[in-house]
């Protein structure tokens, strides 16, 4: 069998004269009765071997020819690389079931690989998959028709950049946000192949990248099979978690409700967030510092159910946490929690494990063996789902038919929830289920990171706090309900929610995966080749950082930055710089409404408070930036909090402080 750049062609043919060849032995594997050997039916091998199991695989002899790529000499052995291909090809070759452990020493020490791989040429498998393993991994062959090189890969000392893994979850676990991939993607120059466990995942902070992802050949980059299985459990079908067909049929159905501003949403902000300013009032009168990160999370769940579902789940009357100081009052712990409690921390464990998943990759089932993490979860939430969507679909077919249906659904369109929207295309409770908690996630966990993050850096830049406070009092003034009108005229306001959405977008961390063979262009030479079914892991937390894209001064919080000169210097010139709700065809229909919520809640919280700050002897010890972040530079070296991100970003241990209430709305 030969192997040549376009595939595969007897020896005697071909229009191209092949790089290498190599032959294939069988032989029986009599001792070892591990996963790596082969499992099922036999390959085709000599009639002795035949059914008989288990059998192993050896490729004795691979050598380049004459005409091989530079750098090669004719006969030169490729032993090493095989190490490497084994190892791969007994986790990838999907199409004959291969199996093998992932770390065995028996794919550290020789080339052998275990299969089961029924009535299968395998010179042919072997040939066509270290083709692609040498196209993707090696960087030393590329298609010639496409011109193109593989991006560098990110080496480390163990098989299969375990070690590499294993300092990525730590830097999750123990670092700053981004921690590994900003310096990686700083020394690659904003693309590079981080090569986990023995497949490609691409990592990229180039917008021009993202750019191409996401819109100028957005048919060709989906969220793809792998994503989908490991969120599927939670997300399902939904928008977030579908391609094709399925993901237009849910956007069409999503985006006539998202179309317009609803003066219905204003009364829906401003209803909880009283009730919220009223929790932080009391709290601060009792002299205790409150944890926001928890009020607006309950705050923004309230909002968003009752948007959804128009059935809120009430978590802001539930008890508030005090501080763990020893100064705190001793506060006996409910020994049950109510449903909605129950729901708003099973959605949070929900999620915190499809963050898991991601992080380890194409490997995490072999990490959920015993036990789908999401299972226990996804069992909360959804009993507490089921009656809410079998209620929607009760009134929906009950008003079918209805003489009085079509003048009723004119008079209450202002008050229709999405839920009420969502029933008039489709009654299909998977549907209905997968959909609304899709746009769950996306209403409540988004915006409450965002706001966390704007109220600390209220906390920390007092002059923007002084600043915004004195718009809001002259547009708005002390008591008023804000309108949309409002927040058009406050400038201010909307640029410091884009520079907090810039430096900590609520979405740090996003991928695509390629359909089918592709490029990215490559500014400092030929273009990357991407293989199809190679995952993309776009960063736009490292991008709305970067200095060749916002300047000298893109690690400073600075909201002019969205009012003055630079705004027509790097902003316009390349809007896909900033990204906070994605960009294209998938960009965020709710984008408006997080608008909306995130500057109401702004407005009715400078009308009340005049001041604030952090109260760090509340923060859990544990929590806290550690000490030695002070060496560095950056915004690492200065935060005061200690952000993370699962799906979404959030401050870990929350974000504990005091406000003073403003006079003019003393005893509101």
């Amino acid at each position: 069998m030969v192997l040549t750049k376009a595939g595969l062609f007897p020896t005697n043919g071909g229009s191209e004269r092949p790089p290498f060849q190599f032959t294939v032995s069988h032989g029986i594997h009599k001792t070892r009765t591990s996963p790596m050997d082969l499992r099922g039916s036999l390959v085709e091998g000599p009639a002795a071997t035949r059914n008989q199991r288990p059998h192993l695989i050896r490729c004795d002899c691979i050598r380049w020819l004459p005409q091989s790529f530079p750098g090669r000499g004719e006969g030169d052995t490729i032993v090493s690389e095989m190490t490497g291909f084994c190892a791969w090809i007994s986790c990838h070759l999907t199409n004959t079931r291969a199996v093998g452990y992932l770390f065995g020493k028996a794919f550290a020490l020789s080339p052998q690989i275990g299969l089961d791989a029924p009535h299968t040429d395998l010179d042919e498998v072997i040939a066509q998959e270290y083709l692609k393993f040498s196209y993707t991994a090696n960087g030393r062959l590329h298609p010639p028709q496409w011109g193109a090189i593989v991006p560098p890969r990110l080496n480390g000392r163990w098989i299969g950049n375990y070690d590499r893994l294993l300092e990525l979850l730590n830097h999750f676990d123990n670092g700053y946000m981004g921690d590994g991939l900003t310096e990686w993607l700083d020394d690659f120059k904003g693309y590079f192949n981080l090569w986990i466990l023995w497949e490609n995942s691409y990592m990229t902070s180039d917008v021009n990248v993202v750019k191409t992802m996401l819109a100028t050949d957005f048919s060709n980059f989906e969220k793809g099979d792998a994503f989908q299985n490991f969120m599927h459990s939670v997300l399902g079908t939904g928008v977030f978690n579908s391609d094709g067909d399925m993901w237009k049929f849910h956007r069409s159905m999503t985006r006539p409700f998202f179309s317009r501003e609803r003066i219905s949403h204003f009364e829906l902000f401003d209803k909880h967030a009283d009730e919220a300013i009223k929790k932080m009032k009391n709290r601060f009168r009792a002299g205790y510092a409150l944890d926001f990160q928890d009020l607006i999370a309950r705050y923004t769940l309230d909002a968003a159910t009752e948007f959804l579902f128009g059935s809120c789940v009430h978590s802001l009357g539930s008890d508030l946490p005090y501080p763990s100081h020893p100064q705190a009052p001793v506060v006996p712990q409910p020994t049950t929690r109510s449903a909605s409690d129950e729901f708003a921390v099973a959605f949070l464990d929900a999620q915190e494990a499809l963050a898991i998943r991601g992080r380890i990759g194409w490997s995490w089932p072999w990490f959920e063996i015993f036990q789908n993490r999401t299972k226990k979860p996804m069992r909360v939430v959804d009993a507490y789902l089921e009656p809410i969507l079998k209620e929607a679909v009760r009134k929906a077919e009950a008003e079918k038919g209805s003489t009085h249906h079509e003048s009723k659904e004119s008079t209450d369109d202002e008050q229709e929830t999405l839920l009420d929207h969502l029933v008039k295309f489709t009654t299909d409770p998977v549907v209905l289920h997968d959909e609304t908690l899709n746009i769950l996630i996306a209403g409540r966990d988004t915006t409450a990171a965002s706001l966390t993050f704007a109220v600390y850096f209220l906390c920390v830049y007092p002059k923007v706090r002084e600043r915004l406070r004195k718009e809001i009092l002259e547009v708005v003034g002390p008591t008023r309900r804000p309108t949309p009108e409002d927040f058009r005229e406050m400038k201010y306001l909307r640029a410091v929610i884009n520079e907090t959405l810039r430096l900590y977008p609520a979405v740090p961390f996003n991928v695509r995966c390629a359909k089918q063979d592709t490029t990215f262009a490559n500014p400092n030479g030929k273009p990357f080749f991407v293989p199809a079914n190679t995952f993309v892991t776009y960063s736009v937390f490292v991008m709305h950082r970067r200095k060749d894209y916002w300047g000298p001064d893109a690690l400073e919080f600075d909201p002019d930055r969205f009012i003055d000169d630079r705004v027509a210097k790097y902003l316009i010139p390349n809007p896909f710089i900033f990204l906070p709700f994605n960009a294209g065809p998938r960009i965020c229909l709710g984008q408006q409404y997080a608008y909306n919520e995130m500057s109401f809640f702004l407005v009715r919280l400078l009308q009340n408070f005049s001041s604030m700050s952090l109260d760090i002897r509340s923060q859990p010890p544990e929590s806290r930036p550690p000490g030695h972040w002070k060496e560095f530079s950056g915004r690492k070296g200065i935060e005061e909090f200690n952000p993370k991100s699962h799906l979404t970003s959030y401050s870990m241990g929350g974000l504990w402080l005091k406000m003073d209430e403003a006079e003019s709305t003393d005893g509101a």
